[in-house]
Parts: structure tokens; C-alpha cells; sequence
């Protein structure tokens, strides 16, 4: 980085009233016969380079202020910079892993060779796709490289020296989607994810606590191995694991209890050994508590005696003399040795409270103890004379049932009549229950009886039925025989009535509007806006008589299947 100096003498000048070999900024010396000791500023030592805060090299830029674009220079073309008071240029979302990016805005004349000597610069170039409307896209090796390419965007380009509108243009570089790079942004996603998983998967697996060894069936080499690592102070937990869980197994038995109860006769005979090392270790910790108390008083009398050395010196007999570099440290120092002293000194009043607590808590145990044996002794007191009144509640009860027994006596024949009452209430009542059942038994009789009928009937109906069908069938065919000459003359005269002609007469109209035809309930409600009264048997009764006239179709497929009726006077005129 180069910054210009206008002036070297006038830079000299200053460095030297700071005292300062005069420097330029790529650290030559400008004048070289200076000396140090010319300061223009008296009473301040010469400072060098090497100081610290005094580094030769200028502070960072900060990130709000533009940066100033300058002209690039290659071989086949130029880049002048956009104009620094107008907006930086617009570009879309960054797609996941963009390796390419769009570029616009290239010269008419411009080839893949300019468009790689521009971009390489950038960083290497993998693939270039150039469309014929002056834009191509560039498929960069890495991430980064992708800003350095917006970096171009809004710059002007010019071929060579020529001013023609086919050599010039403005770039316009954007980020562009494709394919490739996301593809290899998600292998790359789907790779860390693996490696993630299989960090946490070895994270576990190190802080998993390790699994117990097996514990062995149980059998009499077994138990005698395990009672002899009861007695081992070493072993004991070890044994005493394995003891739990055999017996959590269901191995006691009758022929196994006795080696169960020595076992667990040995483990009782730990609990002494534990009980003592219990107090040998309150007793190491009372004395390390001691000593550490002792050596923190002792820590703090020597803090007082530096208070007191440095408020000493702070009084003014001696205070005086020193100076002002020297008064700031004793001032520095004395407050850090009296916070210092303050932490302490709270650490042991701390201490010592717990020591009272702990001793008013032996106190209120003790009380509490008294307390306890007190309320047992009202406890025993107010048993004793529970008992008493319950022996005499007992003396009462004995007394009450004798007294019941007599009065049970002499209340003998009064009890005799209300039981004979109560045996013949229970006689009538049953007497009533058989009425109700033989009452029950009748019905159901009566209306088997009913069902029987019943069925008797329905039998008979269809009998009935099954002859009416028969002999209507036997008339049709006597009828199609014998009548053909009276059904020519019906077929001569199908229409009966004047509403009938007229209706044939709608109805023929109504089916030529529809050439495909409609259904009879089509037909019945266009008729019905004429008359209420018509019915939909009786039109299609005299449709049906005119079979030269209407005739029924049969129209769609499955469940879509419909029958339509159709005009065919005319057919039928023809054959008439």
C-alpha cells in the first residue's frame, strides 16, 4: 500500500519535534544525517518506530467508508471504474454454494479469450458458457472467488483503444444458479453432516461410562471365591456387587442359605471398618480446616502490616519526597494490598460463622433430643392411661350384654308373633309369583298360537300370488292368439281423447327440439308447467301405444345407463 507525500521535508520536520529518525512510509530514512538528541521538544526522550502504539503502519479502514475503485489495465482491454457517488449495484439472493455467476453487459466484439483475461484474476476459471446476446456465465473453482467477480460489476469496458459501441459495454456480474454447484453444495452439506454424526457417535462413546465385567453364576466354587473377597478390604466392593445381584437372581435357596447368611454376616462386619475411616477422615479434615484457618491469620496480620507500611508513607512527612510516578504506584498498590486483605479477611469471618452454625446446630440437637425423650415420656403417660380407660369400656360392654341377655328373655313372645306374621306375608307373596309365572306361561303360549297363524297366512298370499301370475300369463297368450284382429283395430286408433292428441301433439314438439332425445321424467316436468294433473304412467302408456311416432333408446355406459325417448314421425310416415 502506497500513500503519497507531498511534502518529505515538512514529514521530516514533524517527526523530528516528536523526536522521532525521520522515516518515510516504507521505513527509509529521509534524512540520514539526523540526530536524536535535536529534539525540538525538551524534556522528552527520543522515540523510535519500535515503541509500542507506534507502529509505522497506518490503522485499518473502517468498513463504512467507500472504497475507491481504480482502472484496471489488461492486455486486450480496459476497466474504468463506476462513477463512487452512485448506489453499488443491485444483485440477487446468494444461492447455497454459487460458484458461478452471471455476467452481462459484454461488448458486442468481445471474445471467450477477453472474458478470461478479465475473470482470471478472479481466481481459476473451471467452465465459461457464452450466449450470443452479449452475457455468458463463469463457473469459478471456489466460493470466494464469486465476490471478487461482483467486485467488477458496474465497471465499463473497452477493447483496446476503440470508441465503437460494438467494443464497449458495461459489466453487470451477478450470482447465478446452477445445478452443478448445488449439487456439490449438498454432497459437501451431507459430508459434514456424516462427519458430525460420527464426531458425536465417538463424543459418546468416550464419555459413556464403561460396562460392568459379568457377573458369574452362582455356585459353591463361586460363593467360597466371593466370601474370601468379602474379608479383603481391597475387593470388598467387587464382592459385594456380585453378592447383590446373585441375590436378585432368585439364588437363595434351602441348600444355599447358609452361604448367603456368612456372606452377608462378613459384609455387616464391614460396616465398623467403614464407620471408623468416616471419622479419621472428619478428623483430617477438622485439622486441615485448623490449619488452613491458622495460615490464613497469619496471611492477613502480614497484609495489615503492607496496609500499614504504605499508609505510613502516605502522610505527609514522607510523602513529600517522593514523586509523582512514585505517589501514583504506592497509591495503586495500597488499594490493591487493602482488597486483597478485605477477600481474606471475609474468607475467614466466613469460616468461623460456619464453625458457629455448626455449633449452634450440636446445641439445637441437643435440644431437639431433650425434646424427643420429654414427648416419649407424654407419650408412655397418655398410653397408660388409654389402657385404663379401655379395661374400663371393657367392664361396661361385659355389663351391657348381660343386661341385653335378660331383656332378649322376657321379649321372646312378642318376637314369636312378629315372625308368624312375617311367614305369612312371605307365603302370600309367593302364592302372588306363581300367579305371575302360570299368567307369563299363557301368553307366550297364545302367541306361539299367533306366530303359527301368521305364517299360515303368508303361505296362503303366495299361493294366491303365484295362481293370479299364472293366469294372467295364460290370458296374455290367449289374448296375443284369439284378439289379433281386435289389437289391429287398437293400433288403428291409439289415441283415445282429444288431451290425448294434444298431448302427442307437445310432446312430439318438445322431443324435435331435442333431437338426442329425453328422458320421461324430462318430459313429465315440461308438462307439468302446463298441467299439475298429468301423470307420468299415463304418458308414457300412450308414448308407448305410438310406436311409430316416439320410440325408447337405451343411452351410456355401466352406471351412467339411461333410457331416452326420440320423435320418429317422420321414419315412421315413410313406412306407414
Amino acid at each position: 500500500m502506497t500513500l503519497p507525500m507531498s511534502d518529505p521535508t515538512a514529514w521530516a520536520t514533524a517527526m523530528n519535534n516528536l523526536g522521532m529518525a525521520p522515516l518515510g512510509i516504507a521505513g527509509q530514512p529521509i534524512l540520514p544525517d539526523f540526530d536524536p538528541a535535536l529534539g525540538m521538544m525538551t524534556g522528552i526522550p527520543p522515540i523510535t518506530p519500535m515503541m509500542p502504539g507506534l507502529g509505522i503502519v497506518p490503522p485499518p479502514i473502517p468498513p463504512d467508508m467507500p472504497v475507491v475503485k481504480e482502472i484496471i489495465h489488461c492486455k486486450s482491454c480496459t476497466l474504468f471504474p463506476p462513477n463512487p457517488n452512485l448506489p453499488p449495484p443491485a444483485t440477487r439472493e446468494r444461492p447455497p454454494g454459487c460458484k458461478t455467476v452471471f455476467v452481462g453487459g459484454l461488448p458486442e466484439n468481445g471474445t471467450e479469450q477477453i472474458i478470461v483475461e478479465v475473470f482470471e484474476q478472479c481466481g481459476e476459471i473451471i467452465a465459461i458458457r457464452k450466449s450470443k446476446k452479449n452475457f455468458c456465465h463463469i463457473r469459478f473453482a471456489e466460493e470466494y472467488m464469486v465476490d471478487k467477480a461482483l467486485y467488477l460489476s458496474g465497471y465499463r469496458i473497452r477493447l483496446g483503444s476503440s470508441t465503437d459501441k460494438k467494443d464497449t459495454g458495461r459489466l453487470h456480474v451477478d450470482f447465478a444458479q446452477a445445478r452443478d454447484d448445488l449439487y456439490e453444495w449438498e454432497c459437501k452439506q451431507r459430508m459434514l453432516a456424516r462427519e458430525e454424526r460420527h464426531r458425536r457417535r465417538m463424543e459418546e462413546e468416550r464419555l459413556r461410562p464403561p460396562s460392568p465385567p459379568p457377573v458369574v453364576h452362582y455356585s459353591d466354587h463361586e460363593c467360597s471365591i466371593v466370601a474370601e473377597k468379602l474379608k479383603d478390604d481391597s475387593k470388598f466392593s467387587e464382592a459385594v456387587q456380585t453378592l447383590l445381584t446373585w441375590i436378585e437372581r432368585g439364588e437363595v435357596n434351602r441348600r444355599s442359605a447358609n452361604n448367603f447368611y456368612s456372606m452377608i454376616q462378613s459384609a455387616n462386619s464391614h460396616v465398623r471398618r467403614l464407620v471408623n475411616e468416616k471419622a479419621a477422615h472428619e478428623k483430617d479434615m477438622e485439622e486441615a480446616k485448623e490449619k488452613f484457618k491458622q495460615a490464613l491469620s497469619g496471611i492477613l496480620i502480614q497484609f495489615e502490616q503492607i496496609v500499614a507500611v504504605y499508609h505510613s508513607a502516605s502522610k505527609q512527612k514522607a510523602w513529600d519526597h517522593f514523586t509523582k510516578a512514585q505517589r501514583k504506584n504506592i497509591s495503586v498498590w495500597c488499594k490493591q494490598a487493602e482488597e486483597i486483605r478485605n477477600i481474606h479477611n471475609d474468607e475467614l469471618m466466613g469460616i468461623r460463622r460456619e464453625e458457629e452454625m455448626e455449633m449452634s446446630d450440636d446445641e439445637t440437637k441437643e435440644t431437639e433430643e431433650s425434646a424427643l425423650v420429654s414427648q416419649a415420656e407424654a407419650l408412655k403417660e397418655e398410653n397408660d392411661s388409654l389402657r385404663w380407660q379401655l379395661d374400663a369400656y371393657r367392664n361396661e360392654v361385659e355389663l351391657l350384654k348381660q343386661e341385653q341377655g335378660k331383656t332378649h328373655r322376657e321379649d321372646d313372645p312378642n318376637k314369636e308373633q312378629q315372625l308368624k306374621l312375617l311367614q305369612q306375608a312371605l307365603q302370600g307373596m309367593q302364592q302372588h309369583l306363581l300367579k305371575v309365572q302360570e299368567e307369563y306361561k299363557r301368553k307366550e303360549a297364545e302367541l306361539e298360537k299367533i306366530k303359527d297363524d301368521k305364517l299360515q297366512v303368508e303361505k296362503m298370499l303366495e299361493n294366491l300370488k303365484e295362481k293370479q301370475e299364472s293366469c294372467a300369463s295364460r290370458l296374455c297368450a290367449s289374448s296375443q292368439e284369439s284378439d289379433y284382429p281386435l289389437e289391429k283395430t287398437m293400433n288403428s286408433s291409439p289415441v283415445k281423447s282429444e288431451r290425448e292428441a294434444l298431448l302427442v301433439g307437445i310432446i312430439s314438439t318438445f322431443l324435435h327440439v331435442h333431437p338426442f332425445g329425453a328422458s320421461i321424467e324430462y318430459i313429465c316436468s315440461y308438462l307439468h308447467r302446463l298441467d299439475n294433473k298429468i301423470c307420468t304412467s299415463d304418458v308414457e302408456c300412450l308414448m308407448s301405444r305410438l310406436q311409430h311416432t316416439f320410440k325408447q333408446e337405451m343411452t351410456g355406459v355401466g352406471a351412467s345407463l339411461e333410457k331416452r325417448w326420440k320423435f320418429c314421425g317422420f321414419e315412421g310416415l315413410k313406412l306407414t
